[in-house]
């Protein structure tokens, strides 16, 4: 007797179901594909979890390898045939020749936040408003950091032992934009990474746990990693994993920072094998402009430092 109500009730509520994933579609169209969406991004899922962190792989030698990524899946296409791939080469012969300097305005503050294993790499999550940058006029929020070992970008030909995306998201002229703050670091025997150091045991809790997270007790502080960094390059590229999407913008701190081995060796250790050398190949540029960017007067000093 009770067969029919249960029914209605199950259609109901499955009718509700499609009604908010169907609201949800315009607000996810810009991330190309749902696995950016929770997994590059780390934003809440519309639908259930891919493990496409298992679909990539950084051996060169692998079907899955980088060479390989736009074969894997139809909507991965762009990583094979898109024009203006991250990371690329940088240097200041190159950058120099631009018409004129932009500016980089900086504002972020301590923000609650939570640490996940995403499988292929270790990445913070903001849960409340780190603040972010303002980049030709347009105003991007802090969403997540993470990091790559080693650095993706090339800096007058040289890669460096760990690189750092700060991932910003801007909802300007009523659709989805990202800007990608990059710090690179290079190996120090004492000079350890302060923001790394105050993460140290919140990795080691998520080590070999892909997809587990923790909340952290303390507030993260984005200003920590780029605070003595004032000079950038800039140029528009794409996300560095699948499904590479471009229309990214990209600025890339020229100063260098520090990290020790052991810091190194922990990011490393926490993801999958396939993922302890998580840098994407070098792409090419295919003619695009780098240009300097130089942070605000009023930003460019006032955060936390090493």
């Amino acid at each position: 007797m009770h067969a029919a109500p249960r029914s209605s009730s199950c259609a109901a509520a499955a009718a509700v179901a499609v009604l908010a994933v169907s609201l949800s579609l315009p607000l996810l169209a810009p991330f190309g594909a749902a696995q950016e969406t929770g997994r590059r991004f780390g934003f809440p899922r519309a639908r259930p979890r891919h493990h496409d962190e298992v679909e990539f792989s950084y051996r060169r030698d692998a079907g899955n390898g980088p060479e390989r990524w736009g074969l894997v899946r139809r909507d991965w296409a762009a990583c094979s045939a898109g024009r203006l791939q991250s990371p690329i080469g940088l240097s200041d012969a190159v950058a120099g020749l631009a018409d004129r300097p932009g500016r980089l305005g900086r504002s972020y503050r301590p923000a609650a936040a939570s640490i996940v294993n995403r499988g292929h790499d270790v990445m913070v999550r903001f849960n409340s408003n780190p603040g972010g940058v303002v980049i030709d006029g347009v105003a991007y929020r802090l969403r997540q950091m993470h990091w790559h070992s080693p650095s993706e970008h090339a800096v007058n030909g040289r890669r460096y032992a760990l690189e750092l995306h700060m991932l910003h998201q801007s909802d300007a002229g009523g659709g989805s934009k990202y800007a990608v703050v990059a710090q690179l670091y290079t190996f120090s025997r004492r000079r350890r990474d302060r923001t790394i150091h105050r993460l140290e045991r919140y990795i080691r809790r998520i080590a070999r746990r892909k997809d587990h997270e923790e909340l952290i007790d303390d507030t993260v502080d984005p200003r920590r990693p780029v605070s003595r960094s004032t000079v950038y390059y800039r140029y528009a590229g794409s996300f560095t994993t699948p499904p590479c999407t471009e229309g990214v913008t990209w600025v890339v701190a020229r100063q260098i920072r520090h990290v020790t081995r052991r810091q190194v060796r922990l990011l490393r250790h926490a993801v999958h094998d396939g993922a302890r050398r998580n840098a994407r190949p070098i792409q090419e540029s295919n003619g695009r402009g780098v240009s300097f960017y130089y942070t605000s007067p009023g930003h460019a000093r006032g955060g936390p430092g090493d």
